[in-house]
């Protein structure tokens, strides 16, 4: 009895006398209000009419772009470049199993018919590839023929989506990687037809880790199970960028936007010795703000010597969201949030870019590489 006293007397004291609070917390619910006080110039609009050449809107073909429209207007934002110009489609492939299809030409010259009706040069629409078959007799000279057709109808560029050198297999059974010799007649097409190609290749290349403690993109893989690359299934991220680059690289009349910064954000120094190494490629900040605003007096350089070669882009459209963009490129604001924790759990900075370089951002640089887009929407 004595030794039960012994031991558990104490404990009982000390939980009476300090009671433990609950402390448990997941990683994605804390999130507390900074108590930083420093100046803020929070934007709800660009400083320059601009251009945001990786958009998608999926279903211009009938929508009344009415309310697009006005958000477009309050944002500043004179043009918006639709990627996916050809939709999608959910075909059933067995009982129970589908898969997404492009649709045809047709639904392309209806968007670009809705567009023009409702508002002309508000809108520029780029054409998209279907892979399906690929690998067949015929398939080539086939998907040419459409691509010169759509350019006709007013498409001004070619999207090309992610599953090329990621997941698209010939008939064959066998992956497509981006510099498939199979492909450069597409590309020196779109170079004859004087369209550019903006093309994402990869993801980033944190989905190839493992999901662990030392894993940035942790909260993502967590949130999206479906984003992670299992190195057993996959090409390493290293070979599918690679792949990438050679295409650049053999096709050099053909201009290619690499989308999302190549996903070199984090490595703006390697982007850059890329860009030295391959003229005809442009870049575009599409859903990888989060990171240059952790870095802004490298980003700020970075943007100076490159400010010819990058272009401005959101990917998704929510109005709201454009606000960091404006804030993160116009202003020096130092510590404030970004829109979406599992991209950056990390404070922004604003970068405060130079006028000039802002212009060329925002649309000098699109006007040189993109045909169609209403110059006097401009101020010079």
């Amino acid at each position: 009895m004595k030794i039960l006293l012994y031991v558990f007397l104490p404990l009982l004291i000390t939980s009476f006398l300090c009671p433990q609070s609950d402390t448990t917390m997941y990683f994605e619910d804390y999130d507390p209000p900074s108590s930083l006080v420093v100046p803020q110039h929070p934007l709800r609009s660009a400083k320059y009419p601009f251009i945001d050449v990786h958009n998608h809107q999926w279903n211009m073909s009938k929508e009344n772009l009415a309310d697009v429209i006005n958000d477009m207007d309050k944002l500043n934002m004179a043009v918006m470049v639709n990627l996916s110009g050809r939709g999608f489609t959910k075909v059933e492939t067995e009982p129970g199993k589908f898969k997404y299809r492009m649709k045809d030409s047709q639904f392309l010259k209806e968007s670009i018919r809705n567009v023009s009706e409702q508002n002309p040069g508000k809108f520029i629409i780029f054409t998209n590839i279907d892979f399906y078959g690929f690998g067949e007799e015929g398939w080539i000279e086939r998907t040419l023929k459409e691509l010169e057709d759509d350019v006709k109808s007013g498409a001004n560029g070619l999207k090309i989506y992610k599953n090329l050198g990621l997941t698209l297999k010939d008939n064959n059974g066998n992956r497509v990687p981006t510099d498939d010799s199979r492909l450069d007649s597409i590309w020196q097409k779109c170079a004859e037809l004087g369209i550019p190609v903006l093309i994402h290749t990869g993801e980033p290349f944190q989905f190839w880790q493992p999901k662990d403690k030392n894993n940035e993109r942790w909260l993502e893989l967590k949130q999206k199970p479906n984003r992670y690359r299992d190195p057993k299934e996959y090409p390493p991220w290293e070979q599918i960028m690679e792949e990438q680059h050679n295409a650049f690289r053999k096709n050099k009349n053909t201009i290619f936007i690499n989308a999302h910064l190549g996903w070199l954000g984090n490595d703006l120094a390697r982007l850059g010795k890329l860009m030295d190494e391959i003229p005809n490629m442009y870049t575009e900040i599409g859903a990888v703000l989060a990171e240059l605003g952790r870095q802004p007096r490298f980003a700020r350089e970075w943007f100076i010597k490159y400010q010819d070669r990058i272009m401005f882009g959101k990917d998704s459209w929510n109005p709201e969201e454009y606000y960091v963009y404006f804030r993160v490129l116009e202003t020096e604001d130092e510590y404030f949030d970004y829109y979406r924790k599992r991209h950056a759990f990390w404070k922004m900075y604003g970068l405060g870019l130079p006028d000039e370089v802002l212009k060329k951002l925002y649309y000098k640089n699109a006007l040189k590489i993109i045909p169609g887009i209403d110059k006097t929407l401009f101020p010079d």
